[in-house]
């Protein structure tokens, strides 16, 4: 498949932070590619994949102190899931998040959970083209249930309010991805962040604290972003996580160095206490304890 030029390539070379993330930190979303003769884009997809391979993965996290993290299965590959399967038998640090559908069989579910998946990500966004139907989506729940999964909901702002019917009834750990994916500039009052915060009263509901950069009006350093995130760590401080989202697939506008990512969570929580929690206590409560 050919580059995707309509969008910007990541910083390869991620800058040393102001600080380095404690020890034991975990970056909770990043999609790995690889090589395309070996692991083939599905027929559809939505965006061409950048060239962000395992080695790639692993300078930026030195840089910035990581050393845990969950790989996220990126929607090109769909649920094909060989090359996670692989580099998940290389990293053993990782955890992997699936996107599973009807067609996933019982025996393809339980090798994923023997290669390392603890998770499922369910794309409920638009823009991707790969949503679950409402029957789907809870019969798959019931399936990673059983194993003891994580369900990851990733929708974009007012979508929330779609299908919050759907997610309100669920029972087992569920992470709100970036932060709700909406826009800053429509202010504090929009009916999804009610919905959020309504949800993260729940004890099993978590959120992860990711893609201010996108959703900024401001743009660097993302100052817009802050009231919002502290406000999700007010509401659920034991149930916050972070990613940097690396590579930043699709991108529009100016592409962050994941540094600026990290000193921008650093501002979210000033104090480093928190800070130790949602980069590494949280996290290993979450995932770490499942492999």
């Amino acid at each position: 498949m050919a580059a995707d030029h309509a969008h910007p390539e990541f910083q390869r070379e991620t800058r040393a932070p102001s600080r380095k993330a404690p020890a034991g930190a975990w970056d909770c979303q990043v999609h790995v590619f690889g090589d395309e003769t070996k692991y083939p884009i599905r027929p559809g997809s939505k965006y061409p994949p950048p060239r962000a391979w395992i080695d790639d993965m692993r300078r930026m996290h030195r840089a910035l102190g990581i050393s845990r993290g969950l790989m996220v299965q990126a929607t090109p590959h769909g649920t094909d899931h060989s090359l996670l399967l692989d580099l998940l038998a290389e990293e053993k640090r990782y955890v992997g998040a699936a996107i599973i559908d009807d067609t996933t069989s019982d025996r393809e579910l339980q090798r994923l959970h023997d290669g390392g998946f603890r998770s499922a990500r369910f794309n409920f966004a638009k823009f991707l083209g790969i949503s679950p139907s409402p029957e789907t989506f809870k019969r798959c729940i019931d399936r990673i249930s059983g194993m003891g999964w994580v369900a990851k909901i990733h929708a974009v702002a007012d979508e929330y309010l779609e299908i919050a019917d759907l997610v309100r009834p669920l029972k087992l750990p569920t992470v709100i991805d970036h932060m709700g994916h909406f826009y800053f500039k429509d202010g504090m009052n929009q009916p999804v962040i009610s919905l959020l915060l309504e949800l993260l009263k729940k004890e099993n509901f978590w959120i992860m604290l990711s893609n201010a950069d996108r959703r900024s009006a401001t743009g660097a350093p993302y100052d817009d972003s802050i009231p919002f995130a502290r406000k999700f760590i007010e509401a659920a401080p034991d149930r916050c996580v972070w990613g940097t989202d690396w590579p930043h697939t699709h991108y529009s506008g100016v592409m962050p160095n994941d540094a600026d990512l990290l000193e921008l969570f650093y501002r979210f929580a000033p104090d480093e206490a928190t800070q130790r929690r949602i980069l590494v206590d949280n996290p290993e409560r979450l995932w770490g304890s499942l492999r």
